[in-house]
Formats: C-alpha cells, sequence, structure tokens
C-alpha cells in the first residue's frame, strides 16, 4: 500500500509540473493534451431494450461517445418503488427515490463498457417502465480504454451487481477456464418418440422428461436472462447438477427470422464474467449453449415463446402479429429445424407458447376443423409437418388455447358470448383434442406428438376453480381431467406440462403441492416455470443474483425430477451422464441405441427461381468451431460459410470427379478413424433386433 501512495504522490506531482511547465494555449499553439480534450465527444446512450416485470425491471443501453472521459454516470429512471439496484458494465448503482444512478471509471475493472452494451437491473414493486434521464461524461483519460477485452481484469470484477447474495460473486473457474471443446456425446443415438401416453427411446424404453424453463433469447436479452449477473457456463451446469434432464428455451421467431438472414443482434450479458463469450456473436452464443447442455447430459426443447422480441411479447393471442406474419413463424420453424436437424441436443419444439384470446375479443386462437387464420389446430398441423420434414425424430409439443365450446356441435367458434365456452388457462384448453385431433398424415409422425398445456396456481389468476377453497380431487373434477389430463389417461397421446410453477405461500403454495403430486401420480412430463428470477408472477429456482438456489421450492421441484430409488439423476442422453449427480439413460436402462441420422423428407433447394438469393448463414458446427478458432486467436473472418449446392454439372468430367472426390472422402474417414469403427459408421441404418423393453412402473390411473 505505502508504494502504490509513494506512486501516487509521484503522479500527482508529476501532473502539477506539467500544468505549470505547459499550460494549455490558445489557438493555433494548442498542446496535444488540450486539443484531444477539445476533441471528446458528448457522452450519449441510446436505449437498447426496456423489461419491466412488476416486482422488478431492466434497462439495457448502448454507450457511445465515452472515449477521452475518466468517468460516465447515468441516470435512468424507474416507475413505481425502487428498493435495489445493480447490473452489469458499470462501478457502483446507487437509489434515490424512483432513480438509479450507475458510474464506471475508464481505470476500472469494467471500462470495457465505454461505448458498449450496459445493463441496470432494480428490485421493488409496481414497476412498469424505465427510461434514460441523462449520460454525463466529466474529466478526462488520455491512456484508452479496455476495447471490450473484459478478460483484462484477471477474473476480479467490482461491479456491484450482486443481487441479495451481500456481495460481488466471481463465478469460480470463470476466466480460466479453456474452451470447451466438441460436443462429447454420440449424435443421433438420443431421438425420442411415442407409445400411447408414453415418451420413449428409439430401444422402446420409457422415459421421463422432467425440465425447467429459461427465457431470454424471447425478451430482447438475445441470451438468457440474469447472464448479466452469472456466469452461464456454471449456470447450465447448475440446472443438470440439479437434476433437470430437460431446458426449455422460450424464443421469439423475430430473433430466428434475424439469424436465418446473418443478422446477429447484441447478446446483453455480463462480460467480465463470460468472458469466452466475448468473440462470439448471439447466435454462435446459442451454439455454444446447446453445446453446454450436451456436454452437461442436459436436452433441449425449443419453445416458439411469441412471434416478436419483446418481454411482453406472449401477450399477444397468436402466432402472427402486425410485425410477423404466419409466413414468417413458420419460415422461422423451417429455418431452425432444418439448422439443427443433425443435432440431437435439440429432442423438442414446441410450437407456439401460449395461443389464448376470448370469444369476446377480435383476436383469439380457435380449436377446429376449419382452415381459419386463426385456427391453431391447422396452423399447427402446418407447422409440425414443416419441422417433421426436416427431421422426423424430433417431438413435437402443442399446446391448446383459452377457450372451447361447450356444445361444439351447435357453436363451431361463432358466437362471440364468452358464457358459451369452456374457458382456462392461456394455451391449456386441450378439450378440442376429444373432436379433432391432431393429423400430421401418417402414423409415424403423429407418434411425434406430445400435447403440452400450462397450469398455475391462484397467485397468477384467480381462476373459478380457486374459488371457496378448493382440493386435489376438486382440482380434478373441476378442471385438470376435462381441460387436458384425459388424453393421458386415454392414452391418447404423452403429456407434458410445459410450464407450472410459482411462489411459496399460501393457497399458492397448496396448488404447487397438489400439482406436484398430480405429476408424480400420472407420471406426467414436466417444465418448471421456471429458473429466472425476474420471473414477476412466479419468482424462479434462483434468487435476484442468479447464483443462490431457492432451497425450498427446489426441494418440492426435486421430488418430481426423474431419478433412481438411490437418488442419482437419470438424463436422457445415453452416453453423457446427466451433470455431477447423475447417470445417462444407457446406465439406467442397460441398453446402447445405434444411431441415426435425420433425413430431410422434403427438397432442400426452393423452387422459387432465381428470385432472390438465399442468405447464408454459418452451420451450428461452423459457429462452435469459428467460435474455437477464436479463442485461439484465428480470425472468424477468414472462414467462409457453406457454399450453395444449387449448381449441378452434367458433364461426364464433372461425374466422374465428383465420384472421385466421394470415393476420396471414404478412404480418407476410414483411414482417420479405422476401418472396423467406419464399417460400424455405415451400418447406421440398420437396427439390430428388437432390444428388450424396460418397462418403468405403471402409473396410478
Amino acid at each position: 500500500m505505502k508504494t502504490r501512495k509513494i506512486a501516487a504522490v509521484l503522479l500527482s506531482a508529476a501532473a502539477l509540473l506539467g500544468t505549470v511547465a505547459a499550460p494549455i494555449k490558445t489557438g493555433r499553439d494548442k498542446t496535444a493534451a488540450a486539443i484531444r480534450t477539445d476533441l471528446k465527444r458528448e457522452a450519449s446512450a441510446d436505449v437498447d431494450n426496456v423489461n419491466p416485470w412488476g416486482s422488478g425491471g431492466q434497462i439495457t443501453l448502448n454507450l457511445s461517445g465515452c472515449a477521452g472521459y475518466e468517468t460516465i454516470t447515468v441516470v435512468v429512471e424507474f416507475s413505481g418503488t425502487v428498493s435495489s439496484a445493480s447490473g452489469w458494465g458499470f462501478d457502483s448503482y446507487s437509489v434515490n427515490g424512483n432513480r438509479v444512478t450507475a458510474v464506471v471509471s475508464a481505470t476500472g475493472a469494467n471500462s470495457w463498457a465505454f461505448d458498449g452494451n450496459v445493463g441496470i437491473q432494480v428490485s421493488g414493486s409496481d414497476i412498469s417502465s424505465a427510461s434514460l434521464i441523462s449520460v454525463t461524461g466529466s474529466g478526462s483519460y488520455s491512456g484508452g480504454n479496455n476495447g471490450g477485452n473484459n478478460g483484462v481484469n484477471g477474473g476480479e470484477n467490482s461491479n456491484s451487481n450482486n443481487g441479495n447474495n451481500g456481495g460481488g460473486v466471481q463465478p469460480a473457474e470463470t476466466a480460466e477456464m479453456p474452451f470447451v471443446p466438441a460436443g462429447q456425446g454420440v449424435h443421433g443415438d438420443d431421438w425420442l418418440t411415442t407409445d400411447g401416453d408414453k415418451i420413449v427411446d428409439m430401444n422402446g424404453t420409457e422415459v421421463w422428461l422432467t425440465g425447467c424453463n429459461w427465457f431470454g433469447y424471447n425478451t430482447g436479452t438475445n441470451i438468457f436472462d440474469g447472464v448479466w449477473n452469472c456466469n452461464l457456463r456454471d449456470a447450465l451446469k447448475g440446472i443438470a447438477d440439479h437434476g433437470f434432464n430437460l431446458l426449455r428455451i422460450p424464443i421469439s421467431a423475430e430473433l430466428l427470422l434475424q439469424w436465418s438472414r446473418g443478422e446477429y443482434p447484441t447478446a446483453n450479458y455480463n462480460q467480465a464474467y463470460n468472458t469466452d463469450l466475448n468473440t462470439m456473436n448471439s447466435l454462435e452464443i446459442f451454439d455454444y449453449v446447446l453445446l453446454l447442455c450436451e456436454n452437461n447430459g442436459m436436452k433441449v426443447m425449443l419453445d416458439i415463446h411469441s412471434a416478436n422480441t419483446d418481454a411482453s411479447g406472449h401477450n399477444a393471442p397468436l402466432w402472427y402479429t402486425d410485425r410477423i406474419s404466419t409466413d414468417d413463424y413458420l419460415a422461422a420453424l423451417d429455418w431452425v429445424s432444418a439448422r439443427y436437424a443433425d443435432n440431437d441436443t435439440i429432442v423438442a419444439y414446441d410450437l407456439k407458447n401460449e395461443p389464448h384470446g376470448k370469444a369476446s375479443e377480435t383476436e383469439h386462437a380457435i380449436w377446429n376443423d376449419s382452415e381459419d387464420a386463426n385456427n391453431w389446430k391447422y396452423v399447427a398441423e402446418t407447422a409440425g409437418n414443416i419441422v417433421l420434414d426436416n427431421n422426423p425424430h424430433a417431438l413435437i409439443m402443442i399446446e391448446g388455447i383459452q377457450i372451447f365450446p361447450i356444445d361444439p356441435l351447435e357453436n363451431d367458434f361463432t358466437s362471440t358470448n364468452d358464457e358459451d365456452y369452456y374457458n382456462s388457462w392461456w394455451g391449456g384448453n386441450l378439450r378440442g383434442v376429444e373432436y379433432y385431433p391432431i393429423d400430421f398424415g401418417s402414423e409415424e409422425r403423429n407418434r411425434q406428438i406430445v400435447y403440452s398445456p400450462h397450469d398455475y396456481g391462484p397467485a397468477v389468476y384467480a381462476q373459478p376453480w380457486f374459488e371457496g377453497g378448493f382440493s386435489y380431487e376438486s382440482l380434478m373434477d373441476d378442471y385438470w381431467y376435462d381441460a387436458w389430463l384425459y388424453i393421458d389417461d386415454q392414452e391418447i397421446a404423452p403429456l407434458l406440462i410445459g410450464e407450472w410453477g410459482g411462489f411459496m405461500s399460501g393457497d399458492n403454495l397448496t396448488w404447487l403441492q397438489f400439482m406436484r403430486d398430480l405429476i408424480a401420480e400420472y407420471h406426467l412430463n414436466h417444465t418448471f416455470w421456471c429458473y429466472n428470477a425476474n420471473s414477476g408472477d412466479t419468482g424462479g429456482l434462483v434468487l435476484d443474483d442468479f447464483v443462490t438456489w431457492d432451497i425450498e421450492k427446489y426441494d418440492l421441484v426435486k421430488t418430481v425430477l426423474w431419478q433412481t430409488p438411490d437418488g442419482s439423476f437419470i438424463g436422457l442422453d445415453h452416453e453423457i451422464p446427466l451433470g455431477a449427480n447423475g447417470i445417462s439413460l444407457s446406465d439406467y436402462s442397460g441398453l446402447d441405441i445405434e444411431p441415426v441420422t435425420p433425413v430431410p423428407t422434403k427438397p432442400e433447394t426452393s423452387d422459387d427461381g432465381d428470385e432472390g438469393e438465399e442468405t447464408l448463414v454459418p452451420s451450428a458446427s461452423d459457429s462452435v468451431e469459428a467460435a474455437n478458432e477464436t479463442s485461439a486467436g484465428r480470425d472468424v473472418s477468414e472462414s467462409t460459410a457453406p457454399s450453395s449446392a444449387s449448381e449441378k454439372t452434367s458433364s461426364s468430367s464433372g461425374a466422374a470427379k465428383t465420384v472421385l472426390t466421394v470415393v476420396l472422402c471414404i478412404v480418407g474417414a476410414a483411414a482417420a478413424i479405422g476401418l472396423g469403427r467406419f464399417i460400424y459408421l455405415l451400418g447406421y441404418g440398420f437396427k439390430p433386433a428388437e432390444a428388450l423393453r424396460r418397462i418403468l412402473p405403471k402409473k396410478g390411473k
């Protein structure tokens, strides 16, 4: 400390002497320092995204004009009451009423935020909006900023975005960990299908999908929410270590379309905590997420949560908006299912989150045998077939709607009187399956159908079946069975409760316990809502710091996670154990799987002729490879996107060259991996004799 103080005194003295010896002049005789000061731009910021959720909120900003200043001070204002503030990209946060002042220094640990993306997050009550008040630059600094190189701080971070964990948290093994290598799993051996009301692997072994949700790719964060305060790698590992074998990832159709065009909206995260992400665009980060899930033995269900990228986008009742058409929605599903057709980390697609709307509302989803623009059954069949065209092995999750006619023979969604309909949670009404089940056109494709209702307790909304008190039996009689449980009970198809969760108090806790008991009794697949701390009407599995687990809530959910009798969690990957506390599916079943590669059942080329050129987007494997190259110091820009296969040659010499190339590739592959392994790979398409099927204990009915 004495050495630092002496150095500081000497530097101050030198600065003072320099000022006396060379005073700033006017006119043509200005010193270089004075010229640098005069040329400084005015510090400013553009609002990137605002995401309020009642008990908290977040505003993200893109700073500019900050170079040359010593300190940047940002003031934002939130509606409601603000009790605490945190974020990323700043050194300190202070609260004064409903305003937050955030400060970052050019010489501090977060100097990377100068002219970068920063965020301010608050906890409180009645938070419904946020706005930027001012951006001020003060002092002068000529040393140059980090320029985005966030590893300079040596793994330390004085950022106070620590939620309620009592201090700054630096996740372990972040700066020093090497980039994750290529995926450790065997691709093509983990596809799933159904048998009656069960989901089974390709050997026929019944599996139990027990997962959770983590949103953010739908809100405008363009990555999971909360990575502004945690390490992505540690968080995903933590989810797997806690026994969740499936991660439902909400995403917007708009973001998928942007990625398909080669546009990569900025991912908003804490760059000091996640230095391994700093060389990647948002699509590459998503590919990295899939890689991390694979290496932790965890599968993914992609959920088209909203058409628009918007934290409130799920409030739109349909799959199309004024910005995203039905064709756009279908194109987004087409692109993403084709891109990941050979990646069995993504085992399921939830076609659309919570189609809804009451009969009295102009826009509302219906379920019948028409081809109406708002008929969810018709659109779901179209969308599901598009996905299955690209990947016939993907599970297709189909949610319900909000209403269904009490008398469908007399009222085919023609009445606008809400009293003529059974009401439900958004996406929770699957009564229409009894009359108009989803049909993908073949028995084989229909085996990929899983119906996926959502269900919540009275803390989210006081539904009629909660009035006057409720019991497990009353919920069964008044709502659960007729709305969706009959589908499982009558073995029409499996169910996966795509969202259930809430606060652990009062009647809502009672409902949570009943729902948990229902899941256990019927062995229902489910994904708990949610991991996020910033879910305003439910809370999350982690607290506001996105690091500390809510043990009471986790203990409730843990009882319906797939486990062996000795408490080992069972994963859905046949080779890789589920996290640090689990086993692989082959360890559980005793059976191995012969991998298969999905063969698209539609032409790969467009029939649009020469009308426009297709934007070439690197494949998922290309993104991971590019990220690895960047981490090794190679320039990603040197790699090229896959070339189009639309040009064909008809000359005999061209054909001969093609044949020769194929032969050389085969010989090279055999030499590289060994003849025995190569012959085994050639046999992927040949299944062995039917394996013994391991039957799980029968469900209670």
